[in-house]
């Protein structure tokens, strides 16, 4: 029998497998997680090894925890962060570490490429509202010009999923939602740029072959079949993106749900059925999980900066989680609700790694403004959680100009646990957070009933998904702190806007 799905969510910081039957219902998952490595301001890599390794960890894992035979995965499909790429040689080999999605030392090259082409040019042709240093397109050319020999010898130009698709079947390929931000990609015309290939110094034949979202590219080779503990010929999904899987994953599959994801970056999705330009230049347009359909995706760093504050700052609360049993964050949301609303005139821009669309911004960085003496490390963490959910504020106004009608906002992901940080998202955008049930694995769903589609096994994938939806928790917002966050909300934007300038002075470039 092949009744069951394995879906694999490759996350910034963590894999996560998980096992489902053919109605999305889980059977059983397993997460590892893994540091990243940032040698230098801006450089964010990581070993290959160090993604197959966990990969396989993960899978295994995961089969193992859900007590079903290798022998009844009916199909395997692929969850993956964005933007992550790697060189390979002729042999189909990394060259280097591959180069993580949040890596922005191409901040010069961007700032070429879009001088070259045009923020018009850019949004008409590849959804996008402008070049980031953090597209592969401005790290290809950063290569060229700082790596000359490992651009020379790169035989293919793939991004993270491409190359585990490729070690799963020997294919190498990708995919509409992956392959939207790497800026070689022609959304309408679902096909390569000739001109920005011929710019970077590339060709179409060092690129991924281009499938559609989901669909089967492949079967488990023998050697793949070995390593993860599982029977050779079982169907591979190429799947998605990460957010587009996990949108698909929680029932995000049809026009007016809004969906934030607080993980390792803030991200929110709104589905529509056609490709969105904003003549503003502010809102980037993706195509969804779904073939045919469209996502309203804007996306900054988020969780990462919890975490940062929690490796930093935390070691106590580190100490008495392990002792007890429980996460450290729960200890922290316990510090935070001691801060009044407004963390006493403190603001946090949670920019760490850049800013993302609506105010993209690669020279971003964090800012803690307006500390004294009676401010203390809970006031920060207050301060943190506040800006998360003021960049969530903007980004719900920029929806909201397109069309995009917002009444309540579905929240995912580790921020979703955090009754705190609910409530302060709440409070911040004056509209109610639910919660649903089983969200952990959202992304590894989402993959899953792409995968079951494609190989056959599941009838309808909106259906599939639109079962999921299981609310759990409510948060109303308090309307004794709306002045608070309107007050609090109009000084971040004033802040933000003076200061943007200042991250521009004295960037050196690698």
């Amino acid at each position: 029998m092949t009744d069951y799905l394995l879906g694999i969510d490759v996350g910034t910081s963590a894999i996560k497998a998980a096992i489902f039957d053919t109605h999305g219902d889980e059977i059983g998952s397993h997460a590892e997680e893994y540091s990243l490595l940032t040698a230098a301001a801006g450089h964010v890599e990581l070993e290959v090894d160090t993604y197959t390794s966990t990969f396989a960890l993960a899978v295994g894992r995961a089969i193992a925890s859900s007590g079903v035979s290798g022998s009844e995965i009916g199909a395997i499909g692929l969850s993956c962060q964005g933007e992550t790429f790697l060189c390979l040689d002729e042999d189909a080999k990394p060259l280097r570490r591959a180069i993580v999605w949040m890596d922005n030392r191409a901040t010069a090259e961007a700032e070429e490429i879009e001088q070259h082409f045009t923020r018009p040019t850019l949004q008409e042709v590849t959804g996008q509202v402008g070049m980031d240093a953090i597209w592969p397109a401005s790290k290809i050319l950063w290569l060229r010009k700082n790596e000359p020999e490992t651009f020379e010898r790169t035989a293919k130009f793939a991004l993270l999923k491409d190359f585990l698709v490729q070690r799963l079947t020997g294919t190498l390929a990708s995919e509409d939602s992956l392959l939207c931000t790497t800026m070689l990609f022609d959304i309408k015309q679902r096909r390569y740029w000739p001109q920005m290939l011929q710019y970077l110094g590339i060709t179409e034949q060092q690129l991924p072959q281009i499938a559609q979202q989901g669909e089967i590219v492949g079967t488990l080779t023998a050697a793949a079949a070995a390593e993860l503990g599982l029977p050779e010929g079982v169907p591979v999904s190429v799947g998605a993106l990460d957010q587009a899987c996990g949108a698909l994953g929680v029932g995000n599959a049809i026009p007016g749900i809004f969906s934030e994801s607080t993980g390792s970056a803030l991200a929110t999705v709104t589905i529509t059925e056609d490709i969105v330009v904003d003549p503003a230049g502010e809102v980037p347009c993706f195509p969804a999980a779904i073939p045919g359909q469209y996502m309203v995706h804007m996306f900054s760093t988020g969780g990462m900066v919890m975490r940062w504050y929690r490796d930093q700052f935390c070691a106590d609360e580190l100490k008495v989680a392990e002792l007890c049993g429980k996460s450290a964050y729960t200890l922290i949301d316990f510090e935070v609700n001691q801060v009044k609303p407004g963390a006493d005139d403190l603001i946090v821009l949670p920019h760490l790694q850049s800013a993302g669309p609506p105010d993209t911004d690669a020279y971003a960085r964090g800012v803690i403004f307006g500390l004294t003496l009676a401010h203390t490390k809970q006031h920060v963490a207050r301060g943190i959680m506040e800006g998360v959910a003021i960049v969530l504020r903007r980004m719900i106004e920029a929806a909201s100009r397109l069309g995009v009608e917002v009444e309540e906002i579905i929240s995912l992901s580790g921020g979703s646990k955090s009754d705190a940080w609910c409530q302060i998202k709440a409070d911040t955008t004056h509209l109610p957070i639910r919660t649903l049930l089983a969200t952990e694995s959202a992304g590894s769903r989402g993959a899953a009933i792409l995968a079951g589609g494609a190989a056959g096994l599941c009838e309808s994938v909106v259906d599939v998904a639109r079962s999921s939806m299981q609310y759990d928790r409510e948060f109303k917002p308090n309307t004794d702190n709306a002045d608070v966050y309107d007050r609090l909300f109009a000084r971040y934007g004033a802040l933000q806007q003076a200061v943007t300038p200042l991250f521009r002075l004295d960037q050196q470039q690698p």
